[in-house]
């Protein structure tokens, strides 16, 4: 009966230890989101000077996630787009031309779009949007449309391709 007992606290530690891990990472992975909705919501009104500015957080922020705590294949898709957004982070921060810091920013979407869908860490509802005219989608917080390719020329061009509710 002891290693009975025993043996289920080893697995209840062990489980909640894994769980307390997952979650501290999650949280950081949301953080992460949030720090890319700032960006967004920088181009979508036209604010490129905060959109370096929003840009440099979210490379702090994906820096800052503890992916060493995630399953090999969702460490190793992470690892992937991580990469993907730090170097277009780098190249929209290097920019001052706003269709360059848009152009950076569609690398940035699709890299937290495959992210998402596979490590499925949001808090929130998200929706993935697209707009026909700039061929291209990004994560909105909102189902309201706002554009980040075009600004205040189309701010809601585009419309919800995807719901992803939350975890």
């Amino acid at each position: 009966m002891r290693k009975i007992l025993g043996l289920v606290a080893i697995m209840t530690i062990a489980t909640t230890a894994f769980t307390y891990a997952q979650s501290k990472t999650d949280v950081a992975l949301n953080q992460v989101l949030t720090a890319y909705y700032d960006v967004k919501n920088a181009l979508a009104t036209d604010k490129k000077d905060l959109a370096i500015e929003k840009v440099k957080v979210l490379s702090t922020k994906i820096n800052a996630v503890n992916h060493k705590d995630l399953p090999a294949d969702k460490h190793k898709i992470f690892m992937e787009q991580a990469a993907i957004i730090k170097s277009k982070s780098a190249q929209l921060a290097g920019s001052t031309d706003i269709k360059a810091q848009r152009k950076a920013f569609e690398g940035i979407s699709y890299a937290m779009i495959k992210t998402l869908k596979a490590l499925k860490f949001n808090s929130q509802t998200v929706y993935v949007q697209h707009c026909p005219m700039a061929k291209a989608s990004w994560l909105n917080e909102k189902e309201n449309i706002e554009n980040p390719y075009y600004g205040s020329m189309m701010f809601d061009c585009g419309d919800v391709s995807e719901t992803i509710k939350s975890k």
